[in-house]
């Protein structure tokens, strides 16, 4: 077994011996994987009730750039960048008079655009949770805010009050706190923006990939997705030269935050294995369906077409941000990718998940990475 370590910390250690430890299998599953390549990655966290994968994904993967690069395990606050990112999205929405997405989601740039315009801080600074410790629900809080913000933007003297934001920050500072503008750590003092100085954490120093048709190859492409929402720009790549990134990223140390489809029946949270058959599940026999997991699945062969097909025709979706640590085989020599969830640890692989390079060819809608996981041939073009 070969495994991929880079300036491993104790903690660190202890979370590679560990996820290999995990029981291979339920006694009902068919699939064994064997680790490949493991990087370092701190501890599976829990988002809960609320739609922000996307700031439990970045966050882990920050975690893991502060690793790679030498620095102590740090424990980053993900309900920061919520925060913040609230605000841009509300500033976004109200100057468009509503014709714009407030959701919960996101993706992987929305915590770089925070990080630039506002810094990060530690999980211990800003939990981000002022009614519920331990339990993160954002459900009234969202629907407070989305009511705020229709009342603010259907005022009867079809007039913007000066005063607007500050309602807004009055709801994100009782839910989740306050902004916290001056912080100690270690016996000093930080501002978030300096905080991100200290780490020197480089926003620019990160490249967004996806592939898809609608758009051409090797130049910026504003996703067309709804969580999009602050018109973020993804380099587009044909579909064998995204598995190229994500393949030489790992093999060089360089972990990966991943946005993907989960909507598939084939990505079993029973299981925590993402596959995408050679027979479609609609058109399986029972027996078939049965013996999904319980034996290694024969997989569909994938494409650029079938995956831009699926795009068109919503079978892709935008569902579920993640990060990539690592690959692993299944016994029949099949090539997996080990992703670290957002759901917790009560699962059978504790929190992480087996995705096929199949699954990942066909389902990924973007990942990011440091420019110098990328090769200088995808570099240059």
């Amino acid at each position: 077994m070969t495994l991929k370590k880079i300036n491993l910390t104790i903690l660190s250690l202890f979370l590679v011996i560990s996820l290999e430890g995990l029981p291979q299998k339920l006694d009902e599953s068919g699939y064994v994987f064997t680790t490949e390549i493991l990087l370092d990655n701190t501890e599976v966290k829990n988002q809960q009730h609320t739609g922000t994968c996307w700031s439990y994904c970045t966050t882990s993967f920050i975690e893991s750039e502060l690793i790679r690069q030498g620095k102590p395990v740090i424990d980053l606050s993900e309900m920061f960048s919520v925060r913040v990112q609230y605000v841009e999205k509300a500033k976004n929405y109200v100057l468009r008079q509503g014709a714009a997405q407030f959701s919960e989601g996101g993706l992987s740039h929305d915590v770089m655009n925070s990080i630039s315009k506002y810094g990060i801080v530690p999980e211990s600074v800003f939990p981000g949770n002022k009614y519920d410790s331990g339990n993160h629900n954002h459900e009234e809080m969202v629907a407070v805010l989305e009511s705020e913000l229709k009342t603010i933007i259907t005022n009867p003297n079809h007039k913007l009050s000066t005063v607007w934001l500050q309602n807004i920050e009055g709801t994100l500072n009782a839910y989740l706190g306050e902004f916290p503008s001056e912080f100690a750590y270690k016996g000093k003092k930080y501002t978030p923006k300096s905080f991100a100085q200290y780490l020197n954490i480089r926003p620019e120093d990160y490249i967004t990939f996806t592939s898809f048709t609608n758009a051409p190859f090797y130049q910026p492409y504003i996703l067309q997705v709804p969580d999009n929402w602050a018109n973020g720009s993804f380099q587009n790549l044909p579909m064998p030269e995204l598995l190229d990134v994500i393949d030489n990223a790992l093999k060089n140390g360089y972990t990966l935050a991943w946005d993907a489809d989960v909507s598939e029946r084939t990505w079993s949270r029973k299981y925590s294995i993402a596959i995408l058959p050679e027979i479609p599940v609609s058109e399986m026999t029972s027996e078939q369906k049965s013996s999904l997991f319980k034996t290694v699945t024969p997989e569909m062969e994938a494409t650029q077409e079938k995956r831009q097909a699926m795009f068109l025709s919503y079978e892709t979706t935008d569902d579920h941000l993640m990060h990539i640590i690592g690959t692993a085989k299944d016994q029949n020599g099949n090539l997996f990718y080990i992703v670290k969830n957002s759901w917790g640890t009560n699962h059978i692989y504790d929190g992480y998940v087996y995705v096929s390079r199949t699954y990942m060819a066909m389902k990924t809608m973007g990942i990011m990475v440091h420019k110098d996981g990328v090769s200088k041939d995808i570099l240059k073009k």
